[in-house]
């Protein structure tokens, strides 16, 4: 503060000076401020000569630095000036409170008065009471709840009915959950179950088309003379020994289904031939089951065939039908012995299902009934999308000619086997298989 006075005091007289009529020698002063026990003269530096215009432009800039400088001085002086009165006030303030708690006076902090400080805290023991005041509530408001959540726990009767109701419906509704999902468990097991079983089925009918494989090869007899002299031999009544054409049947409005055909089994031979369609399980069925004679159904219509198989030998049997007014024809052994019509009239066959040999299809390929299997052997199954002659027939039944179906045909390749006991084996000449031999 002492520096800025001396240098402005200075400055001020040097320009007084010169605005005081005295001559310009050309030189300037500097002044700088000396301690108190020093000279208190103003010591001068002379300046470099500078000619009048630069000399007053340099003397008003210095002049408004100074004066810049001493107001924000003053500014400065003035808050620091109003700081400390400020604190002045509070530690009189402190003072006097301290005094009055001393003598037992009720200073400028009582209930009464307003605190103007608004940074000075409460007395600290009024705020201790006042906290232990609160933890104790709380604490009786806790050991309260704790006691009834014991009665509660002891006599149910002392909830409240809406909450008892609610608890209530709540576990109904539990055990209505479980209950849907053990039931839901139950049903995925019953599948699980059911699909076990049918993959076991299905790998022991893997398992023994390759045994009976092995067997034939060991044994010689699994290659054919020709690819139409095997048979299928079906020795047992199960629902799982059954034969399966690997080809399909077109929309046909006529055919003919040729087979030789050998069984003793009682009561009935049971299916030797089924095919079946999406839409109709029953579209071409070949049944005789329990004393009944051996039936012919189509589209689920059914017509009894006058033929006799039951007897152990072998045999040779056809059928043909045609759409047009139900027409059907029924020959054994070359011999016709059976006509009749409005069998499925006007109905034709539906293509794209499944020929089973040995089983009657409920569902398309599958679900079997062991009473309904046919028990035997046969072998030369081929069908026509025609009607077949009766010389034609006559011709294949004595042996003097072998005619493949146009549709099915009978080779080792269309047909597959499936269950253990069921064969695929070589045929016995035609000869040996008529009924005279």
């Amino acid at each position: 503060m002492l520096s800025l006075l001396c240098a402005l005091l200075c400055v001020s007289a040097r320009v007084s000076g010169q605005l005081s009529g005295r001559e310009d020698d050309g030189k300037r002063y500097i002044c700088r401020a000396v301690p108190l026990s020093g000279d208190s003269s103003c010591p001068v530096t002379l300046l470099p000569e500078l000619n009048a215009g630069s000399q007053e432009e340099e003397l008003r800039n210095t002049v408004m630095q100074l004066r810049e400088t001493i107001l924000q001085q003053k500014e400065t002086i003035s808050k620091q000036i109003g700081t400390i009165n400020e604190l002045t006030t509070k530690l009189s303030l402190c003072a006097s409170a301290t005094d009055d708690r001393k003598y037992g006076k009720e200073g400028s902090w009582g209930k009464e008065k307003q605190n103007t400080m608004g940074d000075v805290p409460r007395d600290p023991n009024d705020t201790i009471d006042s906290l232990g005041k609160t933890m104790q509530g709380l604490k009786d408001r806790l050991e309260n709840l704790e006691q009834q959540h014991l009665r509660a726990n002891i006599s149910g009767a002392s909830f409240p009915s809406e909450l008892r109701d609610l608890l209530q419906r709540r576990l109904r509704e539990l055990q209505k959950q479980l209950l849907k999902k053990v039931s839901s468990l139950e049903e995925e097991k019953s599948i699980l179950s059911n699909a076990t079983a049918a993959y076991r089925l299905k790998t022991e009918s893997t398992l023994s088309a390759l045994v009976d494989r092995i067997s034939e090869l060991e044994k010689g007899g699994g290659d054919f003379k020709s690819p139409e002299l095997f048979k299928l031999s079906l020795p047992q009544r199960t629902n799982y020994l059954y034969g399966r054409i690997t080809k399909s049947l077109p929309e046909m409005y006529a055919f003919t289904l040729c087979m030789w055909i050998k069984s003793s089994a009682s009561p009935g031979i049971g299916t030797p031939f089924s095919y079946g369609v999406p839409e109709q399980a029953n579209e071409i069925v070949l049944i005789e089951w329990g004393n009944n004679p051996i039936e012919l159904l189509i589209n689920d219509k059914v017509a009894q065939l006058p033929l006799e198989v039951r007897d152990g030998r072998w045999h040779h049997i056809c059928i043909s039908w045609t759409t047009r007014d139900g027409q059907w024809d029924a020959y054994q052994d070359g011999g016709k012995l059976g006509t009749g019509d409005n069998l499925a009239a006007w109905h034709p066959i539906k293509p794209g299902g499944v020929i089973i040999l040995g089983q009657e299809q409920d569902v398309v390929g599958g679900r079997f009934d062991a009473g309904q299997a046919f028990v035997g052997e046969l072998s030369q199954v081929n069908i026509w999308d025609r009607v077949l002659k009766p010389v034609e027939i006559q011709s294949m039944a004595n042996c003097s000619a072998y005619i493949p179906g146009n549709v099915i045909s009978w080779l080792a390749t269309n047909v597959e086997v499936f269950g253990r006991g069921a064969f695929k084996r070589p045929l016995e000449m035609c000869q040996e298989r008529l009924p005279n031999a």
